[in-house]
């Protein structure tokens, strides 16, 4: 039922190869919000194990990106991004190669949405074949052609849905199913929506769902067989059809802002937030056409703000906001390691056996390589971050073919990761 982005990637390549880019994009491209299956970890192998003093070579710096949070996508030998740029935010396109701009064009309006002043666009683009897609801040989404920057069309979440603004505005990075674009404008008209992802045509949007949204993108799974949508919100944990049917549903209530991903292996959806809430773990599990979400654990081994987390093995990696790093125990919950020692608070990437974490600290933020074990922590190089905006670096770091990606505000930075 899911579309194989590493396939969409590759067709994507092919479309924009009138533009003097590469003429395939490898399964190592990274078409969405944490990567090709939303769950950041890039299948890449042949990445340096040990960094060099001062971190990875820098491949270029570009600067022009505008305000924002949000972090890259790579696809078909381009990079797409987003920020505020005057009084307008713009979807972005980069040249893979060297960074060198292809186009930008208008999503909507700039800003800081609720206090703070934390202006920018906070959702990453999603990447379909020819397609590209983006959610501005205030709500608006509009689709893209990927080659040129044409718009091809686009709705605003509270006129079209009867959404309302959340307090730090909409940070969800959309999900392309097959024909269909799926995301979560909240509120009474219904949570979810899902719309024809070529014309932008409603198809459904869930009446018996209508919590209002808060920062998290939609996770794409299989449970019990029967391919769905997960989704969290500040009082709910749900799992919705691909034609808009709630399948199943948990009570799970949050505090001030519920960001991270949803992690879903198997039959067990993992979620997680800050503000002294924690973690959970359900087991979703089916007979005939009824499904039910039982309560594995509840706990604050992981209270988890916005860095998000990932599984690999049967270990989660993620940053405690108490604590530190922290490897947990899956299926059981419990703290394998935490510690405060190395780098503070901030967000993560996989790749080959290893964990990119990123700081966050507005200044001296640093960037660390360290094994993905449930020994111990243990750091294979770090770098302090140059160029630093000033600002917290909230974007997520990025792995795709061969390179990371680090944006700060109106600036990204790309080194290369392959070892020689």
């Amino acid at each position: 039922m899911f579309a194989d982005h590493c396939t969409i990637a590759r067709s994507g390549g092919l479309l924009l190869a009138g533009l003097g880019l590469v003429s395939c994009a490898c399964a190592d491209d990274w078409p969405q919000w944490r990567g090709p299956r939303r769950d950041g970890k890039s299948a890449e192998t042949g990445l340096l194990q040990l960094w060099p003093a001062g971190g990875p070579p820098l491949v270029w710096k570009i600067t022009g990106l505008g305000a924002g949070y949000a972090t890259v996508s790579v696809a078909g030998g381009v990079i797409y991004t987003a920020g505020d740029v005057g009084e307008e935010n713009f979807v972005l396109a980069f040249r893979e190669q060297d960074g060198q701009p292809i186009w930008k064009a208008k999503l909507g309006r700039a800003g800081a949405p609720g206090w703070g002043g934390f202006a920018g666009v906070r959702g990453t683009p999603t990447v379909d074949g020819d397609l590209v897609f983006a959610i501005g801040q205030y709500g608006e989404i509009a689709a893209f052609d990927a080659a040129s920057g044409r718009e091809l069309w686009r709705r605003d979440f509270l006129k079209d849905y009867g959404a309302k603004l959340p307090e730090w505005g909409f940070s969800e990075s959309p999900l392309v199913d097959g024909d269909k674009l799926v995301f979560t404008p909240g509120g009474p008209r219904g949570a979810i929506v899902a719309v024809n992802k070529r014309t932008g045509a409603l198809l459904w949007q869930t009446s018996d769902f209508t919590d209002e949204a808060q920062y998290a993108s939609l996770m794409p799974a299989t449970i019990e067989g029967v391919a769905q949508y997960v989704q969290l919100t500040m009082a709910t944990v749900v799992g919705v059809s691909p034609e808009g049917k709630v399948l199943w549903r948990a009570p799970r209530k949050g505090a001030v802002a519920v960001i991270p991903t949803p992690i879903v292996a198997g039959n067990l959806v993992y979620v997680t937030s800050g503000y002294n809430i924690g973690c959970n773990l359900f087991q979703v599990t089916r007979a005939s056409d009824a499904f039910t979400a039982t309560e594995v654990y509840k706990n604050r081994v992981v209270i988890n703000h916005h860095g998000g987390v990932i599984l690999v093995g049967d270990h989660l990696y993620g940053h405690d906001d108490r604590r530190g790093w922290t490897c947990q125990n899956f299926k059981t919950g419990e703290a394998v390691w935490q510690t405060e020692e190395g780098l503070g608070k901030g967000s993560c990437v996989y790749a080959d056996g290893h964990l990119v974490l990123r700081e966050e600290k507005k200044k001296g933020s640093r960037i660390a390589l360290i094994e993905a074990r449930p020994a111990g922590y243990k750091e294979k190089g770090v770098f302090e971050q140059p160029d630093q905006s000033g600002k917290e670096t909230w974007p997520h770091p990025v792995i795709a073919n061969g390179r990371l990606y680090l944006r700060d505000q109106d600036i990204l930075l790309c080194y290369d990761l392959r070892s020689r």
